[in-house]
């Protein structure tokens, strides 16, 4: 099993606040999910592959069940993913994946942040190509045959399976493959009952950037202020 690159994490605001805002962003997958495709995650593997991180992130059922009773209801809100893309400090690229139901005030506040940390809001393409969009499924390593489990997947679509670590330094076990990909595999995961800790698509930075721990800070503090705003969803970057 190969060591899987993986981009540093933030770790700067509270507990409870970044509990809260893991909510807000698992609601929101969940709304888009149940839009797409209904309410029935069996049908739905958008919805069920949302169901699954809320499970791993301990997000209350109470909490479950109201966000997709929101999304089914006349009223719900209709959310557009916007990608966009720029520079931190120090050159590093940054793609910000957000969902927003005003586009006018997510912008503005992606651009504010970027400025406020020394950073520019590029172009659609100006960074991306730097990034490969892939399905990326964390699993708990305790009782993994990982070599026999890398040989079963590799004819559902897997590319790379390698070791990882959880935002408290716990081991895991990193499964990446293609974006198109996506569906085949998580059901490959799901029938063979392994412990999922998240399923999600990322963007994944093919050429990692080392630089001292000063400047990183710099860096990782734009990522943090960029990921409390409640558009955003998630931020990615490739700082070693």
């Amino acid at each position: 099993m190969g060591r899987i690159f993986e981009t540093r994490k933030t770790a700067m605001f509270a507990r409870w606040n970044k509990m809260a805002k893991l909510f807000t962003r698992i609601s929101k997958d969940i709304a888009i999910a149940v839009k797409a495709g209904g309410p029935n995650p069996d049908s739905n593997p958008a919805l069920r592959r949302a169901l699954q991180n809320a499970r791993a992130g301990n997000m209350p059922k109470d909490k479950v069940e109201a966000a997709i009773k929101r999304a089914s209801g006349q009223d719900a809100k209709d959310y557009e993913v916007v990608l966009y893309e720029g520079y931190g400090p120090h050159g590093i690229p940054l793609l910000v994946e957000t969902a927003t139901d005003n586009v006018v005030r997510t912008v503005a506040n992606v651009r504010m942040h970027f400025k406020d940390h020394g950073g520019n809001l590029g172009t659609t393409g100006s960074v991306g190509f730097m990034f490969q969009r892939m399905g990326v499924f964390r699993l708990a390593p305790e009782g993994l045959d990982v070599e026999a489990l890398e040989l079963e997947l590799i004819d559902h679509g897997l590319e790379e399976l390698g070791e990882g670590r959880g935002e408290k330094g716990e081991p895991q076990v990193v499964i990446r493959c293609a974006f198109n990909d996506f569906g085949q595999l998580q059901s490959a995961i799901e029938a063979r009952g392994l412990a999922t800790l998240s399923a999600e698509s990322e963007y994944v930075a093919q050429t990692p950037v080392e630089l001292p721990e000063d400047k990183a800070n710099e860096v990782l503090a734009l990522v943090d202020a960029l990921e409390q705003d409640e558009d955003v969803q998630r931020v990615f970057h490739n700082l070693a």
